[in-house]
Order: C-alpha cells, then structure tokens, then sequence
C-alpha cells in the first residue's frame, strides 16, 4: 500500500518535471510580465495614489511605422521599422513571441501622401508612445518590478526535483554484467523573514520501485534541516534589509518616472512652440523683406527722375539684400528646430510634418490680459518738465498670470509634491536601516542548527536526528567595524543630499517664479513696442512721402518693426513655457500614461 501510493507520488512528481521543462518562453515570459505588471501596479497606488495603465507591449502599427511605409521615406534595415520586422535567426523561439496589439489610435491625425499635421496635444500623444528615451524610461521601472520579484523569491517557498540515470557494463568477466544505478529527488526549501532557515529532501530509486518482481524495501531517503540565528541576523529588520530595499527601490523608479514625464512634456510642449516662433520669424522676415523690395523700388524710380541719391538708392539695396539672408535665416532656423522636434517625438526627421499654427494665435489669445500694461497711457499723459524729479517705477503684480503665486505658497506647495524630495527623503531613512544592519553586524553570531535524516523505508522514528549549536565571538570585525564607520558617514551624506534636494528646489521655485515676472514685464514691454514701431513706420512712410524724412529714417522704423514683432512673440513662448516649466518645479502638473497633461489650476484650489 505504502510502495502504491509513493508510486503515484513520484509519478506525479515527474509529470510536473516534465511539464514544466516544455514550457515555452512565451509563457514564461507572459507569467513574469502579469508579476510585475501587478507589482507596478501595487506601488503605483503605494507612491501616487492612484494606478495607471502601465505596459511595455508594442502596438501592432506604429506611427513611426505608418509614416516610413506610407510617406516611402528610405530606411537601412527592418529594425527601423520595428522589432517585429526584424527577419528570425536560426533557433529563434517557435513560440507566439510577440503579443498582438491593436494600433496606435490616431482618429485626429492625417497623413499619407499629406503632411502629418500635429497640434500640441497631439504631439504630447505622440511623443509618448513613439520616443525612445520615454520607453527606455518605462522599462526602468518595469526591471525595478521584476528585481523586486526576485528578491521575493528568496523568502518564497522553493521546489527542486532532479532525475538521473546511469548504466555501467563490465566486459573483464567472463561474461557481461550491466549494472543500472538510479536517483530521484524532491526538495523543498523555505528563508522566513525572521531569518529561520527550513529545507526538506527525500530522494527515491525508482527502477527498483517500479519493478513488480523485487519484493524488498523501497530504496528511499529524506532529511530535513532547520537554521535560526539567535543573535547577530536575526530578526526581520536584519535578514529582510534586502527585500526592505528592492521594495523601497520599486516606489523610487515611479517617482522617477512620473517626474520624467512632467519633464518630459514640457520640453515637448516648448520645442514646439520653438517651431511655432521660428514660423512666426518667418512670416515677419517675409513681410519685412517685401516692404524692403518694396522701397527699393521707390528709390531707384525716384532716383531716374532725379528726386533721390544714389547713396539713398544703396541704403534701400542694401537694406533688401540685409532683409534676403533674414528671411532666408528664418527658413532655415525653422527647418532645424521641425528636423529636432521630430526626432524628439520619435519620428524620422525626413517625415513630411506640417504643425498647428493656430496654437500661437490661441497663445497670443491667452496672454492678451496679461500683455496690457498702463505704461503706454503714462506716456501720453502731460510730460513733466526736464529737471523734474524722476520717479522708477518697481514691476508689479499688475495683469499678473494665474501661475504667479507668492513665493512662499509655492515653496510649500513644492515641498508637498516633489517627488524626488520624497525619494530624498526616503532615501535617509534607508541609510538609518543600513547603519542598523551595520551594528548588528558587530555583535556575536549564535547560530543553532537541527536535522533530521532516515533511510530505507523513510521510517523517521528510527532515523538520525542531530543539534548544533554555534557561536561566533566579535573578536575580529575589522571589516565590520569598518563598515559601520561608512554607514555613519553614508547617513550624513543623505541627509546632506536631502538638504541640497530642498535648497535646490526652493532655489528653482524662486528663480522661476522670478522668471515668470520678467516674462511678463518683457510681454508688456514688447506689445508696446509693436504698436510704437507700427506708429513709427506709417508716420515716417507718410513723412518720406512728403519730403520730411530720408530713406534711412524709413529703414530704420522697418527695422524698428521687425525686431519688435519677433521680441512680442518670444516674449509669449517665453511667458508659456515659464508657466509650464513652473508647474514641473512644483510637481503638479499631471502627465498621464497617453503623454497628456492636466494643467495646475490655482483658482480651483481656491474655490
């Protein structure tokens, strides 16, 4: 009865053996992606509050893909197409590899044979599902997942099985002898947090067993074995320092991430507003250079008849050549900055992509209260006499934007959300954990050890049962000695770096909101020199027609213009980035796993 039901164990036993040795690696890795995409998730909710779709899969058809095959853009292998395309090599897994994965979504986006035209939050979407940095970036804490399943799985509980065969013949006697020798095993083993240490093996040979016609005893053994420190190791916040840490480690790599993805956004959302400026730039060069050709003109015809100077006629040559290599500039600025946004995207540089211009006339929307400024009105009004006192003015908060907050709000409101503050701050409790490991390290080592073994019939009340008990005395711990002095100093160093962490970010909170100000007086500034140049370009073309004023007056107020229409523009991207830029400092700008934001409201915090 007892050789039956042991049969039926180990038959069972090398049926699963087996099993498992045919999984494929597709289902290996299918069961490790669940594991870690369920730890993400845990310490997502852990560090954010929250839990967001998080998956490293490839879609079926990216847009990078999309835009190579359907723009015919030329490519040197099918690895720049992706993955997927790359020709299998010799014993490349038979497996289903690849998950399937429906596209890339992009019901708002067209292109083709025409340009691909983005708006922002388009290319925020973009960005984030095709830049190689960004899912370089996911798959940091997708290891920082799996490196913590791992360390789990040493205080799991853990099976082993091994089979082996061997057969010997002898051909020195008179007739040939073969000889089977057989070994079956079965473990199983366990490292509580506390430090306990269990292992169990029981070992079966399994020709003999199954062999109807030998009536002895089954040829099996087992042992077991048990390991508690009672002193230095001992205790779960000693022998789980490892586990502590990985886990710990796994909440720093979201902390990370969400705080490179507000970084991130930002620099997307301001190289294409850089895009937008350099279109701008181009527009104005345009406008500027036909004006030049314009009085070029003028001058030669007023010149035939005898109204004007050669040297006026060169002024307004030379004023058209200047105006030439301007707007031939500004093209080329333009070319460069598109050729970076698109490599920051993800895409290939030679993509034909057209963006939304309308998102600087909506800019320009936004900051239309905030570029009011009553210094144009001060300047109309009844001026004082020469020698009259002269009274500066100091910037105010007059027309100020929603984002400039007082500073030590913001400064608070940064020292709540920074998530790398918070990782600073961890990080010192982690030194504090590591000098105690240290210390414990310092004292004596008793360990006790037990085990149990039995043979033949696997009878343990006739088998061998043993104790020990160890002791190390702290007589020589150079090392550990020396250890403990690098934790003390391991611990001021975090908490030096916390403090660099904090004075780093008020430092940045304060620059910026500063930032935010001159943006601002510079937007004011700006849009009062638009319309004075405005003015001062029909008043000197009304004089110059006239016969007040020379050509150069002329040039110099288109000049005057120019300058100023892309100073009232630089001005705006400069005010909006700052605002973005600010709401990165203070980690309340939400990126969310498709790249979009959710911009910080301060008003709504008030209500």
């Amino acid at each position: 009865m007892r050789k039956h039901t042991l049969f039926k164990l180990i038959s069972f036993g090398i049926g699963a053996m087996m099993l498992a040795g045919c999984s494929s690696p597709g289902k290996y890795r299918e069961k490790l992606d669940q594991t870690a995409y369920k730890i993400i998730e845990q310490k997502q909710m852990e560090a954010l509050g929250r839990i967001e779709p998080f998956s490293l899969e490839s879609p079926e058809e990216s847009l990078r893909k999309k835009l190579m095959l359907d723009q015919m853009l030329p490519y040197s292998s099918p690895a720049s197409l992706s993955a997927k395309d790359i020709e299998a090599i010799p014993f490349w897994p038979k497996d289903d590899y690849w998950k399937a994965q429906p596209a890339i979504s992009h019901a708002t986006l067209s292109y083709a044979s025409e340009p691909l035209r983005l708006k922002l939050l388009d290319a925020l979407q973009v960005a984030a599902k095709n830049n190689q940095e960004y899912r370089s970036r996911k798959e940091d804490v997708f290891l920082a997942a799996l490196n913590l399943d791992l360390t789990r799985d040493r205080y799991r509980n853990t099976f082993s099985g091994s089979l082996s065969n061997s057969i010997e013949s002898n051909l020195g006697g008179n007739k040939t002898t073969n000889t089977f020798t057989n070994s079956e095993s079965g473990g199983f083993s366990r490292q509580l947090l506390n430090g306990v240490g269990l292992s169990a093996r029981i070992g079966f040979d399994l020709i003999k067993m199954l062999n109807p016609f030998d009536k002895t005893d089954i040829d099996a053994s087992g042992d077991a074995s048990i390991t508690i420190p009672l002193l230095r190791g001992s205790g779960k916040h000693i022998f789980a320092e490892n586990l502590t840490q990985a886990e710990r480690n796994a909440v720093y790599a979201i902390y990370t991430f969400e705080r490179y993805k507000r970084t991130f956004a930002v620099s997307i959302a301001s190289e294409y507003l850089s895009v937008l400026q350099a279109i701008d730039q181009i527009d104005n060069a345009e406008a500027n250079y036909q004006r030049s050709i314009t009085y070029t003109r003028l001058m030669r015809r007023q010149a035939d008849a005898g109204k004007k100077s050669p040297i006026e006629v060169d002024q307004t040559i030379q004023d058209e050549l200047s105006a030439r290599n301007g707007w031939i500039s500004a093209q080329i600025s333009y070319q460069n900055r598109l050729d970076s946004l698109k490599m920051s995207l993800g895409l290939p540089p030679d993509a034909n992509i057209e963006l939304d211009g309308e998102e600087l006339t909506r800019l320009t929307e936004s900051t239309k209260s905030i570029s009011q400024s009553s210094g144009i009105d001060a300047m109309e009004k009844e001026v004082p006499a020469a020698d009259a006192p002269v009274e500066l003015r100091p910037l105010t908060q007059e027309n100020a934007g929603p984002m400039e907050l007082d500073v030590d709000a913001a400064i608070q409101l940064a020292l709540d959300n920074r998530l790398d503050l918070r990782a600073s701050i961890g990080r010192v409790y982690d030194a504090q954990r590591k000098l105690v490991v240290a210390a414990d390290d310092l004292r004596a080592e008793l360990t006790l050890l037990g085990s149990a073994k039995s043979g033949g019939d696997l009878n343990f009340e006739k088998g061998r049962y043993n104790a020990l008990l160890t002791l190390d005395l702290p007589i020589e711990r150079t090392q550990e000695i020396k250890t403990y002095r690098e934790r003390i100093l391991d611990l001021e160093q975090a908490s030096r770096d916390l403090q660099d962490t904090e004075d780093s970010i008020k430092l940045s909170i304060r620059s910026r909101l500063r930032t935010l100000q001159d943006a601002r007086a510079s937007l004011q500034i700006q849009a009062q020199a638009v319309n004075l140049a405005q003015r001062r370009v029909t008043s000197t073309n009304l004089s110059l027609q006239a016969g007040r004023v020379i050509i150069r007056d002329v040039l110099e107020a288109q000049r005057a213009l120019l300058s100023s229409q892309n100073s009232l523009t630089s001005a705006m991207v400069r005010y909006r980035i700052a605002e973005l830029e600010l709401q990165r400092d203070l980690d309340v700008l939400l990126v969310d796993e498709n790249g979009m934001w959710k911009e910080y409201s301060p008003q709504e915090l008030k209500k």
